[in-house]
């Protein structure tokens, strides 16, 4: 197994090491000067916010071409339609049962806890006229979606490949990669087997620009953490205190509770061997936030750290870096009732039964970029008349609660790759490619 490493240190501990260095510089920056100071302001501006941003820009550039090529890939080396079926019911139904338990967690959490009754008025009306110009345009996005809720299946369709690609619209282009797969599979021919090794090899170039420009993550991970910190300083852990509490400790309790579960009750594995080897993923989730950038490092340790089938790795971890966003699912479910709870609105339980339902339908269909779930929560407060322009109220904190459930996301992603690889580890991925294929009748 090839491991990553820089100046004799694996690349993980150098990520870790940026963060750290990135979070105190930026804590003792904002202590000692302030986030106004000229410099700061100079810094963070033309330094180390390009140089983050570059690095998330790099990211970004190689998530079309890479999902496109391993969701395809990945249906082509199915060898076989049944495969591909049995490996997407099995993703299917867990995403919707791993996703249901997640949002149960945080709705039990905000219904025991009440954080949203706790908040001083005074600071949060403060925060809310801080977060308001923020807040107008998710606002606008999520009134947008809400018409358009009725429409989600006929949208999952593109009506054009390239714009769908353009307009980085991933649900829909994946639904193309997915046909496009089946077709290589049901049109099997010498030309089909040259189209499926140049789409491989757009694979493999992708995958070695990811691994170079990986190598930038400890510095791009440390000049996103000074920005983060220097920028909003203590106030990103202590405003909505009591709402960051519930919604990481939701988190934590699906990471470290359900997660092993089903890793040891379902896929038969070490939940302790599962989270170390998933380390640098978790790493680049919780940096990045953002499960589309994650998505090369999480194919990378699916394969080299824990040893799954390529074609079920390939396949799964494509489709859930969009459709099985866990950690978007509990968070949107506890913003609402937080926000409502804030508001003073009482959603009843058949309220909250539809808002855990649409949270589960939002985090299939949120994209997986960062703050990409704020719409989707906007348009969930408009469906259960909670004032949506509260979304202002949690603009401060969100950065870091996206850090978090993009962690959750992302492990989630390869929890489902685990358990999908366990039925699949039988049988010889060459051969079974080769011998079901029966002779035309």
């Amino acid at each position: 197994m090839t491991e990553t490493k820089r100046g004799g240190l694996a690349l993980h501990w150098l990520m870790l090491i940026g963060f750290a260095v990135g979070l105190i510089g930026g804590l003792l920056v904002n202590l000692a000067v302030g986030a106004d100071a000229a410099w700061v302001v100079w810094l963070t501006d033309n330094v180390t916010g390009p140089i983050g941003q570059i690095f998330l820009r790099l990211l970004f550039m190689m998530v079309i071409p890479l999902l496109f090529s391993a969701l395809v890939v990945g249906v082509a080396e199915m060898g076989d339609l049944s495969s591909l079926g049995r490996a997407g019911i099995k993703t299917l139904l867990l995403t919707v049962v791993v996703s249901s338990i997640a949002v149960v967690i945080g709705l039990v959490m905000v219904n025991v806890f009440q954080p949203g009754r706790g908040v001083d008025p005074a600071v949060a009306q403060q925060l809310l006229e801080q977060g308001k110009d923020g807040a107008a345009s998710i606002v606008q996005t999520g009134r947008d979606s809400s018409i358009q809720l009725g429409d989600f299946f006929l949208d999952l369709v593109p009506s054009n490949a390239v714009t769908a690609a353009a307009e980085n619209a991933i649900l829909p282009l994946m639904i193309f990669a997915l046909f496009f797969g089946i077709g290589l599979v049901m049109a099997k021919s010498p030309a089909t087997d040259r189209l499926q090794e140049v789409i491989q090899g757009i694979f493999e170039v992708s995958m070695t620009l990811i691994n170079l420009f990986i190598k930038l993550a400890p510095l791009a991970i440390a000049c996103l953490m000074f920005n983060l910190a220097a920028l909003f300083g203590w106030d990103l852990l202590v405003r909505l205190a009591a709402f960051v509490g519930v919604a990481v400790g939701a988190m934590a309790i699906h990471m470290f509770v359900v997660y092993p579960l089903v890793i040891w009750l379902l896929a038969g594995r070490s939940p302790t061997a599962f989270f170390k080897g998933v380390r640098e993923p978790m790493v680049v989730a919780f940096s990045t936030a953002s499960s589309n950038a994650s998505l090369p490092v999480s194919l990378k340790a699916a394969e080299e750290q824990l040893n799954l089938p390529r074609k079920i790795a390939r396949f799964v971890l494509t489709v859930g870096a969009t459709a099985n966003q866990n950690g978007t699912a509990l968070f949107e479910g506890v913003t609402v009732l937080f926000l409502a709870q804030f508001f003073g609105i009482d959603l009843t339980i058949t309220q909250q039964v539809v808002v855990m339902l649409v949270c589960i339908l939002g985090g299939i269909g949120t994209a997986g970029v960062p703050a990409g779930s704020l719409p989707v929560v906007a348009m969930i407060l408009v469906m259960v008349q909670v004032p949506p322009e509260g979304i202002g109220l949690i603009l401060g904190v969100d950065r870091f609660l996206d850090m978090c459930r993009t962690t959750l996301n992302v492990t989630g992603d390869l929890v489902l790759a685990t358990v999908v690889s366990r039925g699949e580890e039988d049988e010889p991925a060459e051969a079974d490619d080769v011998v079901p294929a029966a002779p035309p009748a």
